[in-house]
């Protein structure tokens, strides 16, 4: 019997959890799977170099870094959209009550904010929002190796915010009362916050499996956007260190859920070609090709996305 190396994130809105959760790989491709979590995505193109994962659930931009240098990944599912949001500690004002990113971002001037490694998608927003707003000089961004330092970064005062997926604006919320200031709808529209690769030898040699998993990811972002209180009951039990209520307002935060890859996705991917150039984290322009395989999810999702369809999230 095969087995599937899945390399997932600890992001608890992941389609991961649902599969690992219900054992669906084996349920209902009848094979087994080997699961490793990783700290960030970067880390993760790490164990892609090393040939010890067939498919992963990463955010694009370190995807895109890992392609320039040689790798031979490409992203043959979506995932979700816009899961980057940003938050300050309590008595920061959200982006509703200064009106503008820039007035927004200022609050931060000679201070720090937290986000995941160097290469993330995370990291590369972050730095963009506050270049563009003409703050590169005067806000600090910080990289952490594990999301969930910065909680604990912003706990202590050592940044006076963060930048990272809903979850991270849930906790801090909740323990900290840190306001979310930034919403995922205004920092960058359609940003791929996760997709699925796959090695080009899976996708050549082993089609029909990663079709099967497509298949099965497919149907658990059904279940998060049409039933997220049975999703959030196996996510829960999975994790084991976070309640369904919980998790119901982390899966609220962003209802973005979709295996598709529409043109919006792909478009917005493609814009962090140039930001990540300026960045230096990569030297030459990628094609679309060079990133994508859309042949089996158009298979297994042919009709129109749901990215902006939310189900009974709302």
């Amino acid at each position: 019997m095969p087995t599937l190396r899945i390399g997932h994130l600890s992001t608890a809105y992941h389609t991961a959890f649902v599969l690992m959760g219900s054992h669906w790989v084996e349920k209902k491709m009848g094979i087994k799977s080997e699961w490793t979590l990783f700290p960030t995505g970067p880390s993760m193109v790490q164990a892609f170099k090393k040939g010890v994962l067939d498919v992963g659930y990463i955010g694009l931009p370190p995807a895109m870094i890992g392609i320039e240098q040689g790798l031979d990944i490409l992203c043959v599912a979506g995932g979700h959209v816009e899961g980057t949001v940003v938050t300050g500690l309590a008595g920061y004002k959200t982006l509703q009550e200064t009106g503008s990113v820039e007035a927004t971002l200022q609050q931060f001037k000679g201070k720090k904010i937290g986000t995941p490694s160097e290469g993330s998608i995370h990291d590369v927003i972050i730095r963009k929002l506050v270049a563009d707003a003409g703050l590169a000089m005067s806000v600090t961004i910080e990289n952490f190796p594990w999301a969930d330092f910065i909680l604990e970064a912003m706990e202590d005062g050592g940044v006076a915010g963060g930048c990272g997926t809903p979850p991270l604006a849930v906790l801090a919320n909740k323990y900290l009362e840190a306001p979310l200031v930034l919403p995922p709808s205004a920092i960058w529209p359609y940003n791929p916050s996760y997709g699925i690769v796959a090695t080009t030898q899976m996708i050549s040699e082993s089609a029909n499996l990663v079709n099967g998993f497509l298949e099965i990811h497919e149907a658990a972002c059904n279940l998060m956007r049409e039933k997220p209180g049975k999703a959030a009951a196996i996510v829960a039990k999975e994790i084991g260190i976070v309640d369904e209520a919980f998790l119901q307002q982390v899966f609220r935060v962003s209802p973005k859920y979709c295996a598709s890859l529409p043109p919006e996705y792909i478009q917005s991917a493609l814009a962090f070609v140039p930001v990540l150039r300026g960045m230096g984290y990569i030297k030459r322009d990628l094609l679309e090709a060079e990133v994508f395989d859309t042949s089996l999810i158009k298979q297994v999702h042919p009709n129109p996305h749901h990215y902006d369809n939310p189900g009974n999230l709302v």
